[in-house]
């Protein structure tokens, strides 16, 4: 039996480097840096040992009325901000409620909710502590209400995989449309985790680039010199449905999903696999998913975080899948722009893919200083053209726990 072929018929995001889809794809190409100092009291209360992150560049609560915004966590804000978006450009899809689905995801949830309630509670006691506070921590509270929001009742569902979340949730919406159920499905994820403990906590376990003195080019994936992350936040969301609902309202069809590939690597809690065999093992899942070899791909964007570890075992990762040609493919490690947004970041480069390929351009990737020999991947500071033709690219996302998610994706 052959699957319906998956489309993209809305995008949206809130990101470092834009309040849109649109304006985080134009700030991406000129080479935007998210990465800014932080103006919090926090910061010197705690002695922190970094001082900067991306930032979302609109705040949501901003966006959004004001009622809304209080009863959501940032996070959740976030994802309603992308989905309005999303819904919007999409053509806002007359689809029966019970077609409708949410696969959603974070990788943290409402740590803000929950840790202000904390507060409000040593601080005040508990009848100061709003009742509201379970809704807005838990971490499905991004798909609830998008559910209720868009009156999805078909599913609502969350993926909490770490910094694979999204991309995860992308696959599994794949999947419940190829499966049938549902005719439309709003897909993507979300994060708003800048907060005094996460830094401390990335920090105690240097994972965090320290360059507080110049945060606009401390994320600088496959430099000899990196060394970290920069924390991100925001949300990205795509809206999802078989090709022939699409055309069959008369759609505009931004690219397609062709499947994924998810494994786990069983090798370490915070550490992925040296050997990457559990990464490259979801790139050839991916491929067989969308009947596609690695011959097929003409963009990857990668996961390439900017630590010392974690870029180097994502290309031994693609090199065993791709062998010598991984070094010609035209990579992309967009988190030099928008730092790295945990449980939104597959989201958003998902995003950034499937307009890479519907403009024919592999957006560039700033900071690149020396390029380190252990990381040969053809990266560019500046856009590369694709060519004409068909185009297939792949976008990696891998996590703690050992969750490793790859979409791939083609131009139409």
């Amino acid at each position: 039996m052959t699957k319906p072929r998956i489309v993209v018929t809305g995008i949206g995001a809130s990101s470092p480097i834009g309040g849109t889809a649109p304006e985080s794809w134009s700030a991406l190409l000129d080479g935007a840096s998210g990465a800014r100092s932080l103006e919090y009291d926090w910061v010197e209360q705690y002695n922190l040992p970094v001082t900067f992150a991306a930032e979302a560049l609109v705040r949501p609560d901003t966006v959004l009325e004001r009622p809304v915004a209080k009863r959501l966590d940032p996070s959740s804000q976030f994802a309603l901000v992308a989905a309005k978006e999303a819904w919007a450009d999409a053509g806002e899809p007359d689809v029966d409620p019970e077609r409708l689905g949410v696969d959603f995801a974070t990788g943290i949830g409402g740590l803000w909710t929950l840790l202000d309630a904390w507060d409000t509670l040593r601080e005040k006691g508990p009848r100061r502590v709003l009742p509201m506070t379970v809704p807005m921590l838990m971490p499905n509270a991004a798909a609830g209400n998008l559910s209720l929001h868009f009156g999805a009742r078909a599913f609502a569902r969350t993926v909490a995989s770490a910094c694979a979340s999204s991309t995860e949730s992308i696959v599994n919406a794949v999947e419940h449309l190829q499966a049938g159920l549902a005719d439309v499905v709003i897909a993507g994820g979300t994060e708003s985790v800048i907060h005094p403990v996460t830094i401390a906590s990335f920090s105690s376990m240097q994972a965090l680039s320290r360059r507080n003195d110049d945060p606009a080019t401390a994320s600088r994936p496959g430099s000899i010199d990196r060394d970290g992350f920069v924390m991100g936040e925001g949300a990205a969301v795509l809206i999802l449905e078989t090709e022939e609902h699409a055309r069959a309202r008369g759609a505009k069809i931004y690219g397609a999903v062709l499947g994924g590939g998810v494994t786990a690597d069983s090798y370490h809690i915070t550490a992925n696999d040296p050997e990457g065999t559990g990464a490259a093992r979801a790139v050839e899942l991916a491929l067989q998913q969308a009947d596609a070899s690695p011959a097929d791909v003409t963009h990857i964007n990668a996961h390439a975080t900017s630590t010392p570890v974690g870029d180097p075992n994502e290309y031994v990762a693609l090199k065993a899948v791709f062998g010598d040609r991984v070094d010609e493919i035209p990579v992309s490690a967009t988190k030099a722009s928008t730092g790295h947004l945990l449980g939104g970041t597959g989201a958003l480069e998902a995003v950034f893919t499937i307009l890479a390929l519907r403009d024919r351009v592999a957006p560039p990737t700033i900071n690149l200083t020396e390029q380190d020999p252990a990381v040969p991947f053809r990266l560019s500071g500046e856009p590369t053209p694709l060519g004409d033709g068909d185009q297939l690219a792949i976008s990696n996302s891998f996590g703690f726990g050992g969750h490793n998610a790859v979409a791939v994706f083609a131009s139409v």
